[in-house]
């Protein structure tokens, strides 16, 4: 079976194997179909009922403009034939946005902005960060992690379960466009099941394999700190921009 190769050198999107499979059969369409439907109404003529499969199979990825393409043929939202985004550029192409559009939207030019998605590194001002999360509906965690400050976060929120967590109420608010109070109450919580997990039990006591599963839950804990701190927020009712 032969598979087109995209030549670009941008990383594609997270693609849902099993939902574009599912789509296209409630459709009652077969791969055939689909390849049809891209390449005549779409414009890409490469585009063959094998590499139709191979992408239903996981064997290959479509690109952005295949990825639109295909959602077009299949009449759904790019965003639903991706997981979930992680990245600047993933994000917007869940939003079937042009790159265009969104620099326009934050007032950027446009070589700008291709050169942070590309690089995936958002360099814009608190100004042009506020447009971004409208105009691609971000989360507040997800603006956190497309515009580099996932990382600070977790070094602070280790910080304030393994101290103090008071300490860090202001810095964490500052980082982060919350009131100081949903901060305190998330920190607060994440603190006090820290602390909860660290008390000894009797496996634990000398060493020995409950000694090891503790010190694994902490540092899973740890990995996963910024996980944890998000569902804190929630449960404060807080969590969108």
């Amino acid at each position: 079976m032969r598979v087109h190769r995209q030549s670009a050198p941008q990383p594609t999107p997270p693609f849902d194997a099993s939902t574009a499979r599912r789509l296209r059969a409630a459709l009652g369409m077969g791969p055939e179909h689909v390849a049809h439907g891209m390449r005549t109404s779409f414009g890409l003529p490469h585009v063959t009922p094998d590499l139709v499969v191979a992408w239903e199979r996981g064997l290959a990825t479509p690109g952005t403009g295949e990825l639109t393409a295909l959602a077009g043929v299949l009449w759904c939202s790019p965003g639903e034939l991706i997981g979930a985004p992680r990245t600047l550029r993933e994000h917007r192409v869940a939003r079937g946005l042009a790159a265009e559009d969104v620099a326009r939207a934050v007032g950027l030019e446009l070589l700008a902005y291709v050169r942070m998605e590309e690089a995936d590194e958002w360099r814009g001002s608190e100004r042009q960060s506020s447009a971004l999360a409208e105009v691609l509906d971000l989360a507040l965690a997800d603006l956190v992690a497309v515009t580099g400050r996932e990382a600070k976060l977790a070094e602070m929120l280790r910080g304030a379960v393994t101290t103090r967590w008071q300490a860090y109420v202001r810095p964490v608010g500052k980082l982060l466009p919350m009131e100081r109070r949903t901060v305190g109450h998330a920190l607060r919580a994440l603190h006090t099941e820290y602390q909860r997990q660290l008390v000894p039990t009797p496996g634990s006591w000398g060493g020995g394999a409950g000694a090891a599963e503790a010190a694994d839950a902490d540092g899973d804990f740890l990995d996963r700190i910024v996980d944890r701190f998000w569902s804190a927020v929630r449960r404060d009712g807080a969590g969108s921009v």
